[in-house]
């Protein structure tokens, strides 16, 4: 089935350019655009896509806060931010939030078709710039050192690493040429050791 996407932005050109491209994929359904976190929150719920595509500068209520209340109304939805903005502050805010996935609006609509389609399949994508911050984050002291919390171990900071990156659990074991169960196994151990239950609480504790 394909997967069914809405769009909220504010910017009439990208609205209609995201349209474009969503309508052009092969395996995605556009569903509805609309231009305020307001709107979304009005007309999103009765439709139920699978993915949102969510822009950060909105008229009246954020795209932050406007994704906070969508997962609220549909928490199997993904949300996929595409924005200007690229600080570390906005990225742990938009996960925080409960965002799966973090676009730079100059990503090429390639890449752009690629992540809606890895934020429903589990991944967390995200441009390699936004990335690359969140990366260098792991090499902050972080609250996982404290004695309250057991350490991670390398392969484990490793898996967490990959998935900052984006990538799925299969992925993660074809980077580490270990098998899909012993990645399951290491994420098992990452939750438990960090007292978490999904992967981006997983990323938003270690990254804090």
């Amino acid at each position: 089935m394909s997967i069914a996407v809405a769009i909220v932005e504010d910017d009439p050109g990208i609205r209609e350019m995201l349209t474009r491209v969503v309508e052009r994929a092969a395996g995605l359904s556009f569903v509805r655009s609309v231009p305020s976190g307001e709107a979304a929150l009005e007309e999103l719920p009765a439709l139920v896509p699978d993915v949102v595509i969510m822009d950060i500068r909105l008229p009246g209520m954020s795209g932050i806060e406007c994704t906070r209340l969508l997962k609220k109304a549909m928490p199997d939805t993904q949300v996929l931010v595409f924005t200007v903005f690229g600080d570390s502050d906005q990225v742990f805010r938009a996960l925080e939030a409960g965002a799966s996935g973090y676009l730079l609006k100059r990503t090429p609509r390639r890449e752009m078709v690629e992540a809606i389609k890895q934020v429903r399949d589990g991944g967390a994508p995200m441009s390699g710039e936004v990335a690359r911050k969140v990366v260098e984050s792991f090499r902050k002291p972080t609250p996982v050192q404290s004695p309250e919390l057991e350490p991670l171990t390398p392969r484990e900071e490793e898996v967490l690493s990959l998935l900052a990156k984006g990538y799925i659990t299969k992925e993660i074991a074809d980077q580490l040429s270990i098998s899909f169960d012993t990645v399951r196994f290491h994420l098992k151990h990452i939750y438990r050791k960090l007292h978490v239950r999904s992967r981006t609480e997983a990323l938003l504790k270690f990254l804090k």
